[in-house]
């Protein structure tokens, strides 16, 4: 991952995708030289077949770089239009590296 590509991600709302099958939301505030990122106002949704996503509030979280598998940005208005309630989906499983 270059870094440069995360610099127009700071002060956005980003969708991280861990290597343990994650998923976490929040602001990117900043990141380091390994891919160490803060995330603010963060949350992890996890996902289950049988109910709904639930969101568990993480709050500022960081999350180490060697643990990252995907990063993108979240379209807020695309994502604010989406029932997560509604959503049922297997948990992902762990990126074997």
């Amino acid at each position: 991952m270059a870094l440069n590509s995360l610099e127009p991600l700071v002060g956005h709302n980003v969708s991280v995708v861990t290597a343990d099958g994650r998923v976490i939301v929040g602001i990117l505030k900043g990141y380091d030289q390994t891919v160490n990122m803060i995330l603010a106002q963060s949350h992890e949704r996890v996902y289950s077949s049988g109910a709904g996503v639930e969101k568990v509030q993480l709050g500022l979280y960081i999350i180490r770089g060697d643990n990252i598998a995907v990063i993108g940005e979240i379209d807020e208005e695309m994502d604010g239009e989406i029932n997560l309630a509604d959503i049922r989906a297997e948990p992902l499983n762990t990126v074997v590296h």
